[in-house]
């Protein structure tokens, strides 16, 4: 499981929600320009968290961010992408998870985490029986922080789902 995530305009964002057939020729147009060009996270339009999102989700609620930016907010469309339906940020939500994490390090995550309460959360997949496992996902989280910088800066909403 790979949490993913795709940035589109408002007007992009609009025209999905009428036609969520359209978007997915979007999301595999996207995913094959990135594979040649590689963009640095805050130009990339695609980012994935790999399977580090539901580790980022626990964090990231155990510190009250104010963003859900591992599932998403608003249901996009009915059918299923992968693990679930996959749904959206807003720009404006996108904006504030962008401020948010830029003032987030992930040692402020981390602080005071006993490895227990993500085997007792179940948090996937499943890893937690060494010290070194919460630093797992720390090279993700910049590029992340850098995904949603560059979408807040461009004014684009967001879609995000697992797959």
């Amino acid at each position: 499981m790979n949490g993913e995530y795709l940035r589109v305009t408002p007007a992009e964002l609009n025209r999905a929600l009428k036609d969520p057939e359209w978007v997915l020729d979007l999301v595999e147009e996207i995913w094959d320009a990135q594979e040649e060009s590689e963009p640095a996270p805050d130009e990339a339009r695609h980012f994935t968290t790999h399977k580090t999102w539901d580790l980022l989700g626990f964090l990231l609620r155990r510190s009250a961010f104010p963003v859900d930016i591992v599932y998403g907010e608003e249901l996009f469309a009915a059918d299923d992408w992968g693990y679930g339906p996959p749904r959206y940020l807003t720009s404006d939500r996108v904006r504030l998870a962008a401020d948010t994490l830029l003032q987030t390090t992930y040692d402020q995550l981390v602080q005071g985490v006993d490895l227990s309460e993500l085997d007792e959360a179940e948090i996937y997949p499943r890893i937690w029986d060494s010290p070194t496992s919460l630093e797992w996902a720390r090279d993700l989280f910049t590029p992340l922080t850098e995904f949603f910088q560059g979408a807040a800066s461009a004014d684009h909403a967001m879609l995000i789902w697992l797959d």
